[in-house]
């Protein structure tokens, strides 16, 4: 006949108890949802921060300017090859202590997923529509230029979800150095319609005075080119 054996339950319960720490334990220090509704991981950028600090030494300044809570619009200006809407969202990140997702990823792999991860969004109107509509800070940038204190045309469509979503809409004028770390990011205050349009001359109004506005702050910024404190911006790209 066989015979039963019966294990006292405390000791098994504490068996399995010791079981369950021993395979939870690796995994307690892995974070739980790390990636927001739009893809950003925090944990990644937080990583990739010490690569970043290493590339562009960014002063950042104005923001004041722009709101603790709920959503915004952001305009940069960008120089060709510079990244100026990757550094000057990190750098403003870091600043107001609040996400800031910038657009203009490629919808390809593996450079779109990678950039979506840090924060990356698809230069698509309801795209930037739905991340303003979630109080979020969004940057976008001019039309890329060959001079980093030329201001290019602004996308009208996507200043056009700024206006439908009911959000303020700031100028980021941006500077950075191809032969060293130096990068400044300012933002102006934010820029009003002259007048009230419900039509579609009220984003296109709009979007030329933010790149007037873009251009009037590069214009300030002195430098090399104004004599203003020429060793600071010696090396310009």
């Amino acid at each position: 006949m066989a015979e039963i054996l019966q294990f006292p339950r405390r000791a098994a319960g504490k068996a399995v108890t010791a079981a369950n720490t021993v395979l939870t334990e690796p995994l307690r220090h892995w974070p739980a949802h790390s990636v927001d509704d739009y893809g950003r991981d925090p944990h990644l950028v937080q990583a990739l921060s010490p690569l970043a600090h290493l590339r562009w030494n960014v002063s950042v300044g104005g923001t004041q300017h722009l709101p603790v809570k709920g959503g915004a619009l952001l305009v940069c200006n960008t120089r060709r090859w510079a990244l100026s809407n990757i550094f000057a969202a990190w750098a403003l990140s870091e600043a107001t202590d609040r996400p800031v997702r910038f657009v203009g990823r490629p919808d390809f792999v593996p450079i779109g997923p990678m950039l979506r991860r840090i924060g990356g969004l698809l230069a698509r109107p309801d795209e930037v529509l739905g991340a303003l509509r979630n109080h979020e800070l969004v940057l976008v940038s001019c039309a890329m230029s060959n001079h980093s204190r030329h201001a290019g045309e602004v996308d009208h469509s996507l200043i056009g979800a700024a206006v439908v979503a009911g959000v303020p809409v700031f100028p980021v004028a941006t500077m950075s150095s191809a032969m060293s770390r130096t990068a400044r990011a300012e933002v102006g205050p934010q820029v009003r319609p002259r007048r009230k349009r419900k039509g579609p001359l009220a984003e296109v109004e709009l979007a030329e005075q933010v790149q007037h506005h873009v251009q009037r702050m590069l214009d300030g910024f002195g430098g090399l080119q104004t004599g203003v404190a020429p060793l600071d911006w010696l090396a310009e790209g």
